[in-house]
């Protein structure tokens, strides 16, 4: 049975509807224990009357004027096994004991039951569901800091609560919290039941209203909750002692929370009796904005007695109390940032809820409807910063718009901005009267109007800029200043060093010398000099054969740097090139060597001279069409050798030829081939071979009539020249899984994984070690990216596929770094280049040079790349794109200095690089609704802001995820991350 205590006092009002919801129960094993509390109206009589009517209705008087007391009245008399605590002016759903009854059946250990509820405000108006999850996980921690339920949504064990004491009748205020805070610190099982069955009436004379009580009631209740309670006889061990702050914040947080409650509340009913300093204890951070937002709203709903869709039609009544209490709270936390943060997400939440039947002007929003076929210009209320604007058509919604507003929104403003949003189709009737603009283009046009507010189009216009006190004669003003200061800066302004020329990739066609004079158009393509090519040239020399050489011949000399070496070893040297520019230059290096002679010659399409003792051909045999024409090349080179004269050739691996060892990623066939086509060919036997990781050195003979071959001799060498990075970046170390070029052409995708990074760092503060990747890691994952197929791609081609609605070509991954920290120089850059990898880097402007003061509360600030590092990286092929210029996050920042960060980030960063700026993430992945199109507005097409997930087709290019690739996660959670995005084609 379930004994439910019912303190009455004056209730003649509303005491009938409580005790008739206990009639309407679906289960009548229930008694009634309705205790009079001293009326003086007449209540007696109501009670009297559903006693005579039913048995189950029992009554006791009380003369404290408290409702501790009297319910503590009624727990003495109670028999049933549940106990429930109805106030005389609330009811429950006539559900309510059977669902929670069968709540408590499931859990047979548990101690209580408890449900959802709503509120009732005294014009009927029903506010939205509340249920606090949190207490079916840990009750003793959430109630040790707040009251997270009504005290009729509960059922609770009789026993129990007569073990306990009841409730504390010292307590004015917050006796029911104290009651649940002893009960929970038992550490017994509590079941929720995820239903809004009880329902609360707001009243004006509640005792919740009298925020002074109720704040001094709740400091008793919080200090008890965070130190041993000697009432409680029996507490479960890990609460003995009070809440952990780990667990959920301090008690001053706790009380500071309750007093922004009451503080809210008091702004509601138009009293002010809370002192800010006593929310002092509440965080600042932007993450707790919208918490902070929430508990005010729901304050100033109970303060103002007014249902969330009533609030924002009232603002008038209590908007400068609400406000000053921000501004308040602002200079509390000497931040005035996150007080205007908290401003625009209570105003946020206000507007969500409201029809705008009539315009809402609140602090720092307009909110309004537009008739989206007649629009008329705006001009902005001081204070106003951003509108919130519902575009009517027929009657009804067509689309919700919020943007930052810097000056008067013009018509054409609108019009511009209803193309943008409505649906075209709805738009075409009513083309005539949108300032006698042609009809928006429908589908298929090949016109895109999700551009109409770009850059080109929003600050350069003579149109726009002529009304100076419009929001785009403002924004154009903002991008005046902000290239004036561009232009002021001391940084040097010499272009970005131009990337050096890559050599085209393939050298067949019908004509071969045209695309080798192309290619040494360059003087030294492939940086023969370096100490890769020289140790390379060094083990040629080793492999010569022994005794003297007469007569050599060197097919593809280059420009001369190793004929320049062989010379002195052989008595003759005939040097030859396809390229007569090659020639040249090799004739000019050797021409103190007076033992060479050299001829431009195709050593396919002419003869080559007989009678050779040596032939010299390397690092040129990838080049010929296939299989078939090097084995046309090897039957001439036995033919011009002597007997017993050696082909020497040095060819790197190639992944073509065998993709499991390491390897170049060329679209060619490889040394392997090529030595074991050389092996095929009749008359030749391998003498010798010294081989490393990356390449093979062969020396070939021709053999004499009568002559058997004997086994080669094989050497394995280390590589220990270093590698330059216009090598490096062309080899997959350890073999690759899958070739770019093969899933080029075998895949098609609709998303791809777009990576998040920050610092690549050994080591750093421990509060920051999920954004920060140690060297080793970053590699093994580059590496893995590199081995599995997958080119990087920038955030403009990103944009690009998705505008033309293009599917990906095989397997395309956007790296981002946000910050621009020093350590992507020295290391993730590096490991980028030598994986064929690029990145994208977005900088806070304002810092480059200087270091990360946002991470200052976390240990020492890392360093950030300087203006003329980003010059260099942009020359070599890094991108970059802003993170504003402050990293200040976007959603506490006015609207003007939000426009004002976008537009001088995206100058500079233009300024650095040589190239237009069109990419931007947000600070700490906060955004707003104004973002993104006033970013696009300040001329960018790509942002990134703190959705997580894949890019696909469907996204909106400026408000893109990212997957954030955590330092404190391991290579196989990488793998499992990305190759869960290949899964999905």
């Amino acid at each position: 049975m379930v004994s439910i205590v019912v303190p009455a006092h004056n209730a003649e009002v509303t005491l009938a509807r409580a005790l008739d919801c206990l009639l309407d129960q679906e289960i009548v094993d229930w008694e009634a224990i309705i205790v009079d509390d001293a009326s003086t109206d007449s209540t007696p009589a109501v009670i009297a009357d559903y006693v005579e009517h039913d048995a189950r209705f029992r009554t006791l008087s009380s003369c404290a004027s408290s409702a501790a007391s009297a319910r503590n009245s009624g727990i003495s008399t109670a028999r049933g096994h549940w106990l429930m605590f109805l106030d005389a002016d609330d009811w429950v759903d006539a559900s309510f004991l059977a669902k929670m009854l069968a709540a408590l059946k499931t859990a047979p250990d548990a101690v209580a039951a408890y449900c959802g509820s709503r509120r009732v405000m005294p014009d009927g108006e029903l506010t939205p569901s509340s249920i606090a999850t949190e207490v079916a996980i840990q009750p003793f921690e959430t109630f040790a800091r707040r009251c997270a339920i009504r005290t009729h949504t509960l059922l609770v064990d009789r026993q129990t609560i007569v073990e306990l004491g009841g409730f504390d009748v010292s307590l004015r205020t917050c006796e029911d919290w104290d009651l649940w805070q002893r009960l929970a610190r038992l550490g017994k099982n509590w079941v929720m039941v995820d239903e809004p069955l009880a329902f609360y009436r707001v009243s004006p004379n509640s005792l919740s209203r009298n925020s002074t009580r109720m704040l001094a009631d709740a400091e008793i209740v919080i200090a008890r909750g965070f130190s041993p309670d000697p009432r409680v006889k029996h507490p479960a061990p890990t609460h003995a002692n009070g809440a952990i702050e780990a667990n959920g914040g301090s008690a001053s947080e706790a009380l500071a929370w309750f007093a922004l409650w009451n503080a809210a509340s008091d702004c509601g009913s138009g009293s002010r009796s809370i002192n800010p300093q006593s929310m002092r204890a509440l965080p600042a951070g932007r993450k707790w904005a919208r918490e902070v937002a929430k508990v005010a709203f729901d304050g100033l709903m109970v303060g103002s007695l007014s249902a969330p869709a009533q609030l924002a039609a009232r603002w008038d009544r209590f908007g400068g109390a609400l406000t000053g209490l921000i501004v308040e709270l602002g200079k509390v936390w000497d931040n005035p940032v996150a007080g205007r943060r908290v401003q625009y997400h209570i105003e946020q939440m206000l507007l969500d809820v409201d029809d705008l039947a009539a315009p809402r002007r609140l602090a720092r929003t307009l909110g309004i409807r537009v008739d989206a076929r007649s629009p008329t210009s705006i001009e902005l209320p001081e204070g106003i910063d951003q509108i919130y604007a519902y575009l009517m058509m027929d009657g009804r919604i067509e689309a919700v718009v919020q943007f930052g507003a810097l000056g008067t929104v013009t018509r054409r403003h609108w019009i511009e901005m209803i193309q943008n949003v409505a649906p075209a189709e709805r738009l075409v009737d009513s083309a005539g009267r949108l300032a006698g603009r042609s009809p928006v283009p429908q589908q298929g046009d090949g016109a895109d109007t999700s551009d109409i507010i770009a850059a080109e189009a929003l600050l350069s216009t003579a149109e726009r800029r002529s009304d100076l006190d419009s929001h785009f004669g403002k924004l154009a003003r903002l991008a005046a200043e902000a290239r004036e200061l561009v232009q002021l800066s001391a940084e040097a302004t010499e272009p970005p060093p131009a990337p050096r020329r890559s050599p085209a990739a393939d050298g067949r066609g019908n004509d071969r010398s045209s695309f080798w004079n192309r290619y040494f158009a360059t003087e030294d393509p492939w940086n023969y000099g370096s100490s890769y090519e020289q140790e390379k040239y060094e083990r040629q020399l080793e492999i010569l054969p022994a005794g003297p050489i007469g007569r050599a011949l060197e097919l593809a000399c280059a420009e001369g740097h190793f004929t320049r070496q062989l010379a002195p070893r052989v008595g003759h040297l005939t040097a030859t090139d396809i390229s007569a520019v090659a020639v040249e230059r090799a004739r000019a290096r050797c021409s103190d060597q007076p033992n060479v002679e050299f001829g431009v010659l195709d050593f396919m399409a002419d003869t080559l001279p007989g009678e050779m003792d040596l032939i010299f051909c390397s690092e040129v045999l990838y080049y010929l069409d296939d299989l078939a024409e090097l084995q046309r090349f090897a039957k001439k080179v036995v033919e011009a050798l002597a007997p017993g004269g050696s082909f020497i050739s040095a060819h790197a691996f190639v992944l073509r030829d065998n993709p499991e060892r390491t390897g170049f990623d060329w679209n060619t066939f490889g040394a392997q081939a090529i030595a074991e086509t050389l092996a095929a060919t009749e008359g030749l036997v391998l003498d010798q071979s010294i081989q490393t990781e990356l390449y093979r050195i062969d020396r070939f003979r021709r053999l004499s009539p009568g002559e058997v071959a004997t086994e080669p001799m094989i050497d394995h060498v280390p590589i220990r020249a270093r590698i330059e990075i216009g090598v490096a970046r062309k080899i997959v170390w350890g073999g690759a899984r899958a070739l770019r070029r093969d899933v080029a052409r075998s895949e098609r995708r609709q998303r791809i994984p777009v990576l998040m990074y920050h610092s690549i760092a050994e080591d750093g503060p421990a509060a920051l070690a999920r954004f920060r990747c140690t060297p080793a890691l970053f590699g093994s994952q580059m590496a893995w990216l590199r081995a599995n197929g997958f080119h990087a791609i920038s955030s403009e081609q990103l944009e690009g596929s998705i505008v033309n609605r293009q599917p990906f070509v095989g397997r395309p991954v956007l790296i981002t770094f946000d910050d621009g920290f020093q350590n992507f120089a020295d290391h993730a850059w590096p490991t980028l280049r030598a994986n064929d990898l690029t990145a994208e880097v977005f900088l806070v402007t304002d810092l480059v040079g200087e270091s990360a003061q946002w991470d200052a509360d976390s240990g020492p600030p890392t360093p950030l790349m300087d203006a003329r590092t980003v010059r260099r990286l942009a020359g070599e092929g890094a991108f970059f794109g802003s993170h504003l210029a402050t990293h200040r996050a976007i959603d506490g920042l006015a609207s003007s200095d939000l426009a004002a960060e976008l537009l001088r980030s995206r100058m500079f960063i233009e300024r650095w690089t040589g190239r237009p700026t069109t990419a931007f993430a947000a600070p700490f992945s906060v955004t707003d609704r104004r973002l993104g199109r006033l970013a696009k507005e300040c001329g960018y097409r790509t942002g990134f802001g703190g959705r997580h997930g894949p890019a696909d087709l469907d996204c909106e290019p400026i408000d893109l995820p990212r997957i954030e690739i955590r330092g404190d996660r391991s290579l196989n959670d990488f793998v499992a991350i990305v190759e869960a995005v290949l899964e999905e084609r």
